[in-house]
């Protein structure tokens, strides 16, 4: 058995911590360290797991890269991912560590595919975007895609409760995916839409159920089109099952308080404040997340349109994907080098597999 080593940074976060949990449980896992700015969430937890616990501060990188030196791989769960991606990236590139995040800004994607020939050059595999959108969606695209003869249009929709998850990463996120104008790929190129623009009423899974959907921004109409051949059109909806919460995000951007780093970080800190009250109303009485991926392509020159869904809490659809990424990095089954998104390199039966083990089921149809 492999023997490998994996800091997670951000690991004592929402998201990050849940990885933490699953690869503490993996026997392929020799050494784990959760690299945290707040040192005394980390070290309650790596003393409830019995690893290691140790500081960084992803606006000091040099702490970042001694945290990564001399590990297998660094999982990072760093956000906003909007503004510490490319921070964290360069780090792992200077610190000759592979790397798995769950960035999901499209902005910050894009910021980091430039570096791909220097990761190549470097003999390093970066994978971005591996959680719940952009990651699990990417890979149920794919296998919608691999089930196709030619994939037409790609719609890809999220659905989220803000009690599924309250970290102050996750609001700047929102915030942050609700301003200005965000990248969508339409007949065949990259166009910006307006954020908050499109309303659609979707359906999904259980208990959630239908949810009005909004054009975000979100990495899939970045990656997608490179990675499955003819696609025409790749779209990324997303809301709050809270809905007055999408109206208020979608009010805020368009008075433009939300249009620079400081002003997001100011109305960022506001919202986490009134939280608490604000997510009572219409609050569900079960929380949950979910996925819906819809594929639309043809077989044999018969038109057909493929559904896969799922639904569980954010952190087990954001935190699980990342461990298993990593987990992929870590053993070499992942050998492509550069920097690159899932749906270039995960087989999408063996993770829909690697899911169910971990109690999260993906639904077709």
């Amino acid at each position: 058995m492999i023997a490998v080593k994996i800091v997670v940074l951000g690991g004592a976060g929402d998201m990050g911590s849940r990885a933490v949990r699953d690869l503490a449980r993996r026997p392929e896992v020799d050494e784990l360290v959760i690299a945290d700015l707040n040192i005394d969430a980390a070290e309650k937890l790596a003393k409830e797991l019995g690893v290691k616990a140790i500081r960084v501060d992803a606006n000091r990188p040099e702490t970042l890269v001694a945290a990564m030196k001399g590990m297998d791989v660094a999982a990072s769960a760093i956000g906003p991912f909007y503004r510490y991606e490319r921070v964290v990236v360069e780090a792992a590139l200077e610190a000759r560590v592979n790397y798995v995040s769950i960035c999901d800004d499209f902005d910050a994607v894009s910021s980091i595919l430039p570096l791909d020939e220097r990761a190549k050059e470097l003999g390093l595999s970066v994978l971005t975007g591996m959680g719940w959108t952009p990651g699990l969606s990417n890979v149920l695209a794919r296998k919608g895609a691999d089930n196709l003869d030619e994939v037409d249009e790609i719609n890809i929709y999220w659905a989220g409760s803000s009690a599924d998850s309250t970290g102050f990463a996750v609001v700047l996120h929102t915030i942050h995916i609700f301003t200005g104008r965000v990248v969508s790929f339409m007949d065949g190129k990259e166009v910006l839409v307006q954020a908050g623009s499109g309303k659609e009423r979707v359906e999904f899974l259980e208990p959630i159920g239908r949810v009005n959907m909004y054009h975000l921004g979100h990495p899939e109409p970045v990656t997608l089109p490179k990675y499955i051949p003819g696609v025409r059109t790749v779209t990324l909806k997303g809301g709050l099952t809270e809905d007055f919460l999408n109206t208020l995000a979608i009010v805020i951007a368009r008075l433009g308080l939300t249009n620079s780093g400081k002003k997001k970080q100011l109305v960022g800190k506001v919202v986490k404040a009134l939280l608490p009250v604000l997510e009572k109303i219409g609050k569900p009485s079960v929380p949950m997340s979910g996925i819906r991926v819809d594929v639309l392509g043809s077989v044999n020159g018969e038109k057909q349109h493929l559904v896969y869904q799922a639904v569980d809490h954010m952190n087990n659809l954001t935190g699980v994907p990342l461990a298993i990424g990593a987990l992929l990095l870590g053993s070499g089954e992942i050998g492509r080098k550069g920097v690159f998104a899932p749906e270039a390199v995960i087989n999408p039966d063996h993770f829909i597999e690697a899911l169910a083990e971990r109690g999260i089921e993906v639904k077709e149809g």
